[in-house]
């Protein structure tokens, strides 16, 4: 499986989101440009990132392509007022998505939807973390204990104590993100979005830290190349002088690849490294980052797909865990897709 690395473009706008207790919520950054070929240098463009509303001062949310908030402009995320958007709710459900199979899987084939366990203290989760959801870099590469995270075994809307939920415009101006987009069942939680544009996005409460591994299990529905996935790290408070973003697991209108960006950069076209690997997104896979001060490292089940060690491209604030569906509509009807979440967990 050969991993293509290039250097893409990065610009950042904002938008804006709110956390479902209808707090405003900060807007991030967004990214204007994001690689699209998978080997070389990227032409596909995003607009724009979620950003997160949080009661916690460093709570805030993400992207430029994918998220439910908005971007910043020039070296630091623009907060920005919920717009107050109702949305037309989404069919918020968890149903099974489609697990046909698709192009190459990246690497080891992983394994049927987790199941829920049974709600543990966080510190306890280390064992659950070594078990039956295929093969993971935390046990590949010895991460020991879990520190914080989501295993999804709270039923309804997402924990309002781990997770601020975005309300408000969507990606770039375009659609809505709801709160009613997002159902927890049987262990996992789905993000929904409509043929109008109607989805969803969320910030965590936890690990809001400089430095760590963080370990997410995703899956999408068949979906509609207008939508696209998005696991990302973002600063917390919505702020960063270099504009840093993580996304370590991001679709695109290329159905059949995910994609790992590190912006590192504010403005201009060439602030970003990125790899694309050819994967089957409708089954389980395990999606991570290693943020150390040497580097920052990107793995699918276990294997390594990215890697950059240069000093000049590391964050310098503490960034935080962002899960978003982002809508790209193009004039074309769009179809309603999914994206699943099986567990997040965060270690040293």
């Amino acid at each position: 499986m050969a991993i293509a690395l290039s250097l893409g473009a990065l610009s950042l706008t904002a938008c804006s989101v709110a956390p479902t207790t209808g707090a405003t919520a900060p807007s991030p950054a967004t990214q204007a440009s994001h690689p699209a070929a998978a080997s070389t240098s990227s032409a596909a463009t995003k607009a724009s990132r979620p950003a997160a509303a949080s009661t916690s001062p460093a709570a805030t949310a993400p992207k430029s392509a994918v998220p439910s908030a908005p971007k910043p402009v020039g070296g630091t995320a623009a907060a920005t007022a919920d717009p107050g958007v109702e949305a037309a709710p989404a069919a918020a459900v968890a149903p099974a998505v489609a697990g046909a199979a698709g192009a190459a899987q990246v690497a080891a084939t992983t394994v049927s939807t987790p199941a829920a366990p049974a709600a543990a203290p966080v510190a306890a989760q280390a064992a659950v973390a070594a078990t039956g959801d295929g093969s993971q870099a935390a046990t590949a590469r010895g991460w020991g204990a879990v520190v914080a995270g989501d295993e999804f075994s709270k039923a309804g809307a997402p924990d309002s104590t781990k997770w601020s939920v975005f309300k408000g415009t969507g990606h770039a101006g375009k659609g809505v993100r709801s709160p009613q987009a997002w159902a927890v069942a049987n262990g996992v939680a789905t993000v929904s979005g409509n043929s109008a544009g109607t989805t969803g996005g969320m910030s965590a409460k936890f690990a809001q830290q400089k430095y760590g591994k963080w370990e997410t299990r995703m899956r999408t529905s068949a979906r509609d190349p207008k939508y696209h996935p998005v696991l990302l790290l973002w600063p917390n408070n919505n702020t960063s002088p270099n504009c840093a973003e993580i996304d370590y697991a991001e679709g695109s209108t290329n159905t059949t690849q995910i994609k790992f960006f590190l912006h590192y950069a504010c403005g201009g076209s060439n602030f970003q490294t990125t790899a694309a690997k050819t994967i089957d997104t409708t089954q389980w896979h395990n999606y991570a980052v290693e943020w150390t001060p040497t580097g920052i490292t990107g793995y699918i089940d276990g294997v390594k797909t990215f890697s950059d060690t240069n000093p000049a491209h590391r964050p310098s604030v503490g960034m935080h865990q962002t899960l978003q569906l982002d809508w790209f509509p193009d004039g074309s009807a769009t179809k309603p897709s999914q994206m699943q979440i099986g567990w997040v967990r965060v270690y040293r």
